[in-house]
């Protein structure tokens, strides 16, 4: 693994703009615009690097799902947060019917610097998100810049393949809808959304777009329903199951669940389930399931335990999404728990290249191993700041 510098392509915001990327540049509090996809460098790696990280990444999955039937059969429901008797029967039925609900897709992040074993940051398999710069414009840039190489990034064919061959777990005769929050300001989750729409449809799907805020209940039918009052039997929604199980519709959402079987009246990608993986307690029953193993940090939820006169610690909300509310501690440090709860992990600080400090986002797409994103930030903590740079396998 090895960071090189550049020079820029010319016009090279206008490309990928053209690509689907129309947040190329990231608003900083004095008011300056940076680039947020950052090709004034590039990342190399050698193809056993690659093969070892995609090893990795799907043994690191395989274990969340034996650390999710964990949760479910030992009923550890409140150590996720998740108190309600309603979304917690969600979830274990969506939990035990998961062969019957699609699901898409997820992204790992990694800490790695190219000399020792990757090590299990977090696991985002709700709402992923910087998809579209790790797919497509990062996958031009290396056949403009690298022809003839290659990238760890099969992401649109697996995609593609994904909603092909779950196609028949969906409501037949209806469209399947692809929806994201209007408060998305930058773009990141409409573009997201767009290209899973994209993907969609080249496996053959009908598709349709709507904003969750346009999403209507109608109260005679007792279903959710579009602009034109037509009945939303699937929804791909990149909105947390967190607030689609505590909002204001959050009743009709539990009562018109469809978790497989047909039982219920809307069908939502990703499933219920995913909330098991999307939550930081994972990475504490992890640790619990398997102590020691290479890939994992020691990670607690009742407080830092010996890494707060060891190594130090990161605190993380259950909860969250680019950083917010992560705090780093060193040895020494205030030991206390927070009043919210979190989950504590050894403190790792992340490998610098050159300054930088980068986090691998790892994809995953049903089950395999499909891609690689690498972001880098200023700081310990990879938030909304975050800069995407290109791979290369040389």
């Amino acid at each position: 693994m090895e960071r090189r510098t550049t020079t820029p392509r010319p016009g090279w915001q206008r490309t990928v703009e053209d690509q689907g990327l129309v947040y190329p540049l990231t608003r900083y509090p004095d008011g300056s615009l940076r680039p947020y996809w950052d090709e004034s460098a590039y990342y190399v790696f050698s193809l056993p690097e690659i093969e070892a990280l995609e090893e990795t990444v799907e043994e690191l999955h395989r274990m969340c799902l034996a650390a999710a039937g964990h949760i479910v059969t030992a009923g550890r429901f409140a150590d996720l947060g998740i108190t309600d008797p309603r979304v917690v029967r969600a979830v274990t039925e969506a939990w035990h019917r998961r062969a019957e609900l699609p699901s898409v897709y997820a992204r790992f992040d990694l800490r790695y610097d190219g000399t020792g074993p990757a090590k299990l940051l977090e696991y985002n398999a709700d709402t992923p998100t910087s998809l579209v710069e790790a797919a497509s414009p990062q996958w031009f840039w290396m056949e403009e810049r690298f022809p003839g190489a290659d990238q760890w990034n099969s992401l649109h064919e697996r995609l593609i393949d994904a909603w092909r061959k779950q196609a028949a777990l969906l409501p037949p005769g209806s469209p399947l809808y692809f929806a994201h929050s209007t408060a998305d300001e930058l773009g990141e989750d409409l573009m997201t959304v767009a290209y899973l729409k994209e993907t969609a449809e080249q496996a053959g799907l009908e598709t349709a777009s709507i904003a969750m805020e346009d999403i209507g209940w109608d109260r005679l039918s007792g279903r959710f329903v579009d602009t034109r009052l037509r009945f939303i039997r699937s929804c791909f929604k990149l909105y947390p199951w967190e607030w689609l199980t505590t909002d204001r519709f959050a009743d009709h959402v539990l009562a018109t669940l469809d978790n497989g079987g047909g039982t219920g009246t809307t069908l939502w990608i990703e499933p219920a389930w995913k909330m098991l993986l999307s939550n930081k307690a994972l990475l504490a029953v992890l640790w619990e399931l398997y102590p020691d193993h290479p890939n994992l940090l020691p990670a607690h939820l009742d407080g830092p335990r010996d890494l707060a006169t060891t190594t130090g610690w990161v605190a993380k909300p259950l909860l969250g999404r680019e950083g917010a509310g992560v705090t780093v501690h060193q040895p020494g440090d205030d030991p206390a728990p927070r009043g919210e709860p979190c989950c504590y992990q050894q403190l790792a600080p992340l490998p610098a290249f050159d300054g930088n400090h980068v986090v691998l986002g790892a994809w995953v797409v049903e089950d395999e191993s499909a891609g690689l994103g690498i972001r880098e930030s200023s700081g310990l903590v990879t938030d909304g700041y975050a800069r995407f740079l290109p791979h290369v396998i040389l």
